[in-house]
């Protein structure tokens, strides 16, 4: 039984990590939730009522993002949390969402985004320079809020900067997607897929404030679909297919070390040559070993916060190329320091 003390800690790691809900679930699970002390019982349920309201509140707007596109006739791709929710997957499980994400093809965005804005979302951003960052240089054009839900949508063309160094082809993603049971207008990416954006999303983004809660959602999908027998393989040809073998390489060596899930051993050398170099390995496994930590003070080092900003540093690195990122950099941090002059000409 826990102390007072490491129940303050384990409930405030597993808030940071966006992970309150899923210790919450497990707890149920495992019958131990009536056994809890008061004040820890009455934050965990707290928690699994607040993922529940929002699970109902996600299908809601499921339904109104497909009643605003009824007519577009093309694929709407749900990605990442609302996909895990609308085909049930075990990440969905005690689930909180910030936001919904969509992909359709790139020729398609402002039709969608055009149905999307008649139908009641608008951009909140209006400064020019990031309106066109975001639509000639990213996969997503800026964010889309609901103006009397205060609901958002991330709209996607493909899962990665077209800039980048892991640049995926939409088209190539669009594909293989798979029909959801029950909504003839919606899909999800296919299961090798879905592990592949989680990888690319989790060690390119260069965000790890909820990094422990994504890969636990990777650990998740690897064990639901690894259960069919040419899972495996086939996400390690479809990693050498799109060039993400560096990211599931990172992905891979985390689960093991976390949670024990590895390849068929038929596969681990395979995995393993998709690596980078010894010293980019031992770099890259010494920085994640520390940013993918909750975000708490139980958890942090004198040397977390550098890791994390190198990680940050390198996320931007793999994402534009070296003459675009240092005009971006540059960019930002000047409208930063001089926000009212902040638009260069």
């Amino acid at each position: 039984m826990l102390g007072v003390r490491e129940w303050e800690t384990l409930l405030g790691q597993a808030r940071q990590a966006r992970l309150l809900a899923r210790v919450a679930a497990h707890y149920l699970d495992k019958g131990w939730l009536p056994a809890a002390p008061d004040g820890p019982r009455r934050h965990l349920e707290g928690a699994l009522r607040l993922a529940d309201r929002q699970q109902h509140e996600v299908r809601w707007e499921l339904d109104c993002i497909s009643r605003a596109l009824s007519n577009f006739g093309g694929p709407v791709v749900l990605l990442k949390g609302a996909a895990y929710l609308m085909a049930n997957l075990p990440p969905s499980r005690g689930r909180l969402f910030a936001d919904i994400d969509l992909m359709v093809p790139r020729e398609k965005i402002e039709p969608v985004e055009g149905s999307l804005l008649a139908a009641g979302w608008i951009s909140d951003e209006r400064d020019p320079y990031n309106q066109r960052y975001y639509r000639e240089w990213m996969h997503e054009i800026p964010p889309l809020r609901h103006v009397q839900r205060n609901t958002y949508i991330d709209l996607h063309h493909t899962i990665t900067p077209p800039t980048s160094r892991f640049h995926v082809s939409g088209d190539k993603l669009l594909a293989r997607i798979k029909s959801l049971n029950g909504h003839a207008d919606m899909y999800v990416l296919s299961p090798v897929d879905m592990v592949l954006h989680s990888a690319v999303h989790l060690f390119q983004e260069g965000d790890f404030g909820h990094g422990l809660r994504d890969l636990l959602d990777l650990n998740d999908l690897l064990q639901h679909f690894g259960l069919e027998p040419e899972f495996w393989g086939e996400l390690l040809n479809r990693a050498d297919d799109l060039g993400l073998q560096i990211p599931l390489f990172h992905a891979l060596l985390h689960i093991r070390r976390l949670f024990g899930t590895v390849a068929p051993l038929d596969l681990v050398n395979r995995v393993w040559q998709f690596g980078p170099n010894s010293l980019s390995r031992a770099l890259m496994a010494w920085l994640l070993g520390l940013a993918l930590k909750p975000d708490h003070p139980s958890c942090n080092t004198r040397f977390t916060a550098l890791a994390r900003w190198l990680l940050y540093v390198r996320s931007h690195a793999l994402r534009m190329p070296p003459n675009l990122l240092v005009s971006h950099l540059v960019r930002k941090a000047w409208m930063r320091r001089f926000p009212e002059q902040g638009k260069l000409k």
